[in-house]
């Protein structure tokens, strides 16, 4: 079994849910006491969150670089960075080890592609939502469709995410509020809602909402497994 190698804390919220995911698919496979080989490196998330808002991307990029290396060395064969937002500095993260990366958008784009949906809504931070770092490589790499939000809903869901799901906060109301954003995108012609930030399916992960939803830490987490797995 390979070892997992896990940039996470970003929020640490999200990587419990991480954690469980890789130790239970690990599980479902083999069976028994088996559980997941993984080295995780949970950075403090108040540094990276003040050079988000910043617009300081190279110093995000030089930090979780560096944190990266350190689970190469650890004996990491294979990476995770356990958040969708700083897969926006993940290309400088490549480049800083020589272990491969295991791109959320890519594991989520597949599983897309292999349910057949071609026209998909994109929650997430505004980051996420608004760069091309993101929806760029979902429709260039991929071919998918990405609608968002309107500024005012993009507003909501980014404010709900560091205000109260990084902390913990699970409001019925601020749930109440994401699915009549779903259900807008939905309207818009969206077949399926990318939960494009680790966070979101905390609140809205078993949710009824208009349509499908895919949590990008459960798929994530499941091509990790997948990876893990898979014989030399």
């Amino acid at each position: 079994m390979k070892c997992i190698g896990l940039l996470g804390g970003m929020s640490w919220e999200s990587t419990v849910s991480y954690y469980q995911a890789l130790n239970r698919g690990v599980r479902a496979q083999l069976g028994g006491l088996h559980s997941a080989r993984v080295l995780l490196n949970s950075v403090d998330f108040a540094a990276i969150e003040r050079l988000q808002h910043a617009g300081d991307w190279p110093a995000t990029a030089r930090l979780l670089a560096a944190e990266a290396r350190k689970l190469q060395d650890g004996g990491a064969d294979f990476l995770l960075i356990g958040t969708n937002t700083m897969h926006k500095v993940a290309p400088e993260i490549e480049t800083a080890i020589d272990i491969p990366l295991l791109h959320i958008a890519d594991a989520t784009a597949a599983k897309l592609q292999a349910d057949g949906v071609t026209r998909v809504g994109l929650l997430g931070t505004r980051f996420t939502m608004e760069q091309d770092f993101y929806k760029g490589r979902l429709q260039e790499r991929f071919g998918l469709a990405v609608l968002v939000p309107d500024e005012a809903g993009r507003d909501r869901v980014h404010r709900i995410i560091y205000d109260e799901l990084c902390l913990g906060e699970i409001r019925a109301s601020s749930r109440a509020e994401y699915l009549a954003i779903i259900a807008g995108l939905a309207a818009a012609g969206a077949e399926a809602v990318i939960l494009g930030c680790t966070e979101i399916a905390l609140l809205v992960g078993d949710a009824r909402a208009a349509v499908p939803l895919y949590d990008t830490t459960a798929i994530h987490a499941e091509a990790a497994v997948a990876l893990a797995l898979a014989s030399d």
